[in-house]
């Protein structure tokens, strides 16, 4: 049993002058108020990584800069699942009574610190070297190969992509912190430049700066805290071209490895925070889950089921689509937003209910994937 009992995270966008330390710091610094904490409660440190700041050590090197000396601290990397990743580890942690208070924190000035082809580089090389990178792909490519394949098995048009873009936008409006306030409109992602078809702009995620954290805990520590009920992961592949399936990529094998440790079912369910990377991505996943049919994901969707007010709200801050994506940070903000709707401090973002969550992260080409439930606690 652990418990999440402060949450932080800062605005997503551009922050000029500031470096992945200080954006962790802010962070770091939030989610210890948050759960009424000081530095010396502190004796785990789970961070991610940095495109722009890639220290072998950056565990230890955020401990020295924040003032903090755990007797536990460990850097992970599974691309865009490292920070469900990092929830999963520090909750086994504090279960198998390794730390009592674990801070677990990530950040980057990825938007600011970097250049634009620097960026596309860094992340191709998620690719294999010898059979994917050389043929010049980015991560976009990769993913609209997805898309291509995804759309014919399945019947999932453009459009249908583009109400994914148009619901996290939504979101994303009612947030301060949101990268993205500007209303779009099905045709408007329709009509925005290809990327890599049958990607739009506006199906692709954005570039920022931003930080997150959160503390797991063996006991809550303040009065707004929510219970892990459970996690999994799954890695069936890590190159797209040796993927088995490009539908099963191992969402589902994740969730009930989840599901085993938790014992609930989806269809209770009041929440969801799903990875959300491209508009493909979030259909492929919400239809690996289970949260809707095959080649139905859009239409729900579109019939607002997905909406803060409706049967399933989900990523209800915007996700990465809109609110934001930092690299490791951009994730943990999915876990943040739950965790306040969880403990009703969304504020006009709040939903009716979100007694039971469940959150998935994605990383790399669909590769490696983690599933976490939520439960809230009186």
């Amino acid at each position: 049993m652990s418990f999440i009992s402060g949450v932080g995270l800062t605005a997503f966008g551009k922050h000029e002058g500031r470096s992945t330390l200080d954006l962790m710091t802010e962070a770091a610094e939030d989610a210890l108020s948050d759960a009424g904490l000081r530095r010396a409660d502190i004796d785990g440190l789970l961070t991610g990584y940095s495109t722009t700041m890639p220290h072998l050590m950056l565990a230890t090197v955020f401990a020295e800069h924040f003032g903090v000396r755990p007797s536990y601290a460990h850097a992970i990397q599974v691309g865009g699942a490292t920070g469900l990743a990092m929830a999963m580890l520090a909750h086994e942690l504090v279960e198998a009574g390794v730390a009592k208070t674990i801070m677990v924190v990530a950040g980057e000035n990825r938007l600011t610190g970097q250049a634009r082809d620097s960026a596309m580089s860094t992340l191709a090389q998620v690719g294999h070297p010898d059979y994917e990178v050389p043929l010049g792909p980015t991560i976009p490519a990769y993913y609209g190969l997805l898309a291509s394949r995804y759309m014919h098995d399945y019947g999932l048009t453009q459009a249908d992509m583009a109400e994914f873009a148009v619901l996290m936008r939504n979101h994303a409006m009612l947030h301060p912190g949101a990268q993205f306030h500007d209303p779009i409109t099905v045709a408007d992602v329709m009509a925005s430049r290809e990327i890599s078809s049958p990607l739009k702009l506006l199906d692709c995620c954005p570039v920022s700066d931003g930080g997150a954290a959160f503390i797991v805990s063996r006991e809550p520590t303040s009065d707004h805290h929510v219970r892990v009920l459970g996690c999994g992961q799954a890695h069936l592949h890590q190159h797209v071209t040796a993927a088995k399936s490009l539908s099963d990529v191992g969402a589902a094998v994740a969730l009930k490895r989840a599901q085993d440790k938790a014992g609930v079912a989806l269809s209770n369910i009041r929440y969801a925070g799903i990875y959300d990377s491209f508009t493909i991505t979030l259909a492929i996943l919400i239809e690996e889950l289970g949260l809707a049919q095959r080649g139905e994901s859009a239409a729900r969707a579109r019939g607002g089921d997905f909406g803060i007010n409706g049967a399933l709200p989900l990523n209800t801050h915007g996700g990465l689509l809109s609110y934001g994506h930092c690299g490791c940070g951009g994730a943990m903000a999915h876990l943040v937003e739950t965790q306040l709707q969880m403990t009703g401090r969304a504020g006009q973002r709040q939903v009716r209910d979100a007694s039971l969550a469940l959150l998935h992260g994605d990383g790399g080409v669909m590769s490696s994937h983690v599933s976490m439930f939520l439960e809230r606690v009186r």
